[in-house]
């Protein structure tokens, strides 16, 4: 039973990287860069599927999604990390920080199951050609959109909503963001609901879809094998390349945070939600326009048309 003269606190302290002016200055000035880079490559990349005819297929539409989940994901917690950066005590109020940490899970949960689904538009498109504009119709990509933007809101929402935390003793996160398990580490009270929670979700989330996106790759490969040009094989090794790259970084990183120490948080592993919460947003529209012949094209005619303007 908990003691009922306990202070329920109000506001949380991030302890974030460090309290040194100089090294404070040096990562306000990366992070900023970087944060940017992000709003303008995904910006672009939006721009340009939308005012793009030629990218208006449901592997454009669904990559359109990813740029912007991954501006509100970095939107999210990015400019509170920097305006921290010369804050004295870096503070936010309880209900800010569960805010950020509900909106921080239903963006990463809806990119867990994006990036299954741009598997799944691939395996089909490669596997079954003649029959693509038929299985991933547009009214099937809405259907899609709908069930996985709900789904996860479901999922992120309700675990938090039905049993709320309460927070009771201490007030600092060693974090720069309300990462749910650094909250978990500072909660009072049975932790048990939500521990189970977390393992319940991350198996949907963060080990389904990579089983799922590894079996539709395990017949991407095995029907590109059989494609007989080079020149064939080339251009749909491509089309692939890209996403398991994007796949590959967010998923090592997010299965090392919430599968791996579910059970006790790790002050280190912040470091680690830099690369899914900061890098990643702004290498995604990189390696998606990079390495798409198809979409520096179509950016190439905007920006022509732009000049001429």
């Amino acid at each position: 039973m908990e003691n009922p003269n306990q202070t329920i606190i109000e506001a949380f302290y991030f302890t974030g990287f460090s309290q040194d002016l100089l090294d404070c200055s040096l990562l306000f000035i990366i992070f900023f860069v970087i944060y940017i880079l992000t709003i303008l490559g995904n910006g672009f990349l939006i721009v340009t599927v939308i005012f793009s005819p030629q990218l208006h297929t449901p592997m454009y539409y669904f990559l359109c999604n990813l740029s912007f989940v991954d501006l509100c994901y970095s939107s999210c917690t990015v400019p509170k990390m920097l305006f921290d950066m010369f804050s004295k005590y870096r503070k936010i109020s309880v209900i800010g920080c569960l805010t950020q940490m509900n909106i921080g899970l239903f963006l990463g949960g809806t990119e867990c199951i994006l990036l299954a689904v741009m598997a799944y538009d691939r395996y089909i498109a490669i596997c079954f050609p003649l029959y693509y504009t038929v299985i991933m119709s547009w009214r099937v990509c809405r259907y899609i959109t709908v069930i996985m933007w709900s789904g996860s809101f479901i999922l992120s929402t309700v675990p938090t909503m039905s049993k709320p935390l309460v927070f009771c003793k201490e007030k600092t996160l060693n974090h720069f963001t309300c990462e749910v398990l650094a909250l978990l580490d500072v909660a009072c009270g049975d932790l048990s609901f939500y521990k189970i929670t977390i393992v319940a979700v991350g198996t949907f989330t963060l080990l389904s879809s990579p089983a799922f996106i590894v079996g539709s790759y395990v017949c991407i490969i095995i029907s590109i094998l059989k494609i007989s040009s080079v020149g064939g094989r080339s251009k749909a090794f491509s089309t692939c390349t890209s996403h398991l790259t994007v796949v590959l970084m967010f998923f090592g990183t997010s299965m090392t945070m919430y599968m791996a120490q579910a059970k006790r948080f790790s002050p280190n592993l912040k470091y680690f939600s830099l690369i899914y919460g900061v890098f990643t947003p702004v290498i995604n529209p990189l390696i998606y326009s990079l390495r798409n012949n198809e979409v520096k094209e179509a950016l190439q005619k905007i920006l022509a048309t732009g000049c001429r303007l």
